[in-house]
């Protein structure tokens, strides 16, 4: 919800906020969650999938730069909060939509 407040305002509510670095976000995290943390002085998104599995990604979505860690797991992947794009948590590639294919150059 408020990834949605945040993308109807125009804010960004993570002014402030504490993040604990990975290795304390992870021994928190329970399965199938993801929340924020810090590595490096860079933003990231920590979770654990529901087989138990840890992941760290950069704490921004490729669709439009929102915040992964106010996102949920669902069916192995990760799920961002504003608009649905489903992310391999293990390599932060987007699963769905699925990327566009390239298109083959018309023959003239």
């Amino acid at each position: 919800m408020r990834a949605l407040v945040c993308d109807l305002l125009g804010e960004d509510w993570d002014e402030g906020e504490r993040r604990p670095e990975v290795a304390e976000a992870l021994a928190r995290c329970p399965r199938g969650q993801v929340m924020a943390a810090r590595q490096g002085g860079c933003d990231v998104a920590v979770g654990v999938l529901e087989d138990g599995r840890p992941f760290v990604l950069p704490d921004r979505c490729p669709h439009d730069g929102g915040r992964l860690s106010d996102g949920f797991i669902e069916r192995g992947r990760l799920v961002c909060a504003r608009h649905g794009w489903e992310l391999d948590p293990e390599t932060g590639e987007r699963v769905w939509p699925a990327p566009a294919r390239p298109r083959c150059a018309e023959r003239a």
